[in-house]
């Protein structure tokens, strides 16, 4: 499983403002509601749930909130970087400045997880963070996670 396999270009927000972490989740769950068809509340609601249980900040200045919610038929991502980092109870301390939403169908465990695994993987390489955070515009940033360039280092 690919990245591209559940993210498009629409799902790309180069430069994201957001003063907190509820902030940053709340526009997160906006742009997912309105790409998805889902309500914001609801995918706000599952992403806060997940946070409740240990925050999604694994360290590098990314996170990526998830969670499995009834009215989806297939794994949904959506990537931001933020215009600056905040502050989001990482693991490391650090702040975020980049993050990917993973939405997945209820009865979704395998690809879920596999899903999961494929994001973080991607985010733990340092050459793809730099490349990320050096770009400035939302095609590009689709073009790198999309290619699966990265996929040899990961």
């Amino acid at each position: 499983m690919d990245l591209h396999d559940f993210l498009s270009p629409q799902a790309i927000v180069a430069d994201l403002r957001a003063g907190s972490k509820k902030q940053l989740l709340q526009q997160l769950s906006q742009r997912a509601a309105s790409l998805t068809g889902l309500e914001d509340r609801r995918v706000l609601e599952v992403v806060l749930e997940r946070e409740r249980l240990g925050s999604t900040g694994f360290g590098g200045g990314v996170a990526i909130p998830h969670g499995k919610i009834e009215g989806l038929t297939s794994v949904f991502g959506l990537f931001a970087r933020l215009n600056a980092p905040v502050d989001y109870d990482a693991l490391d301390r650090q702040p975020v400045d980049m993050l990917f939403l993973l939405l997945a169908p209820e009865g979704a465990g395998a690809d879920h997880l596999k899903a999961l695994a494929r994001v973080s993987r991607v985010f733990r390489d340092r050459v793809t963070l730099e490349k990320l955070r050096g770009s400035t515009s939302a095609d590009a940033l689709y073009a790198m996670l999309a290619s699966g360039v990265h996929s040899r280092a990961a």
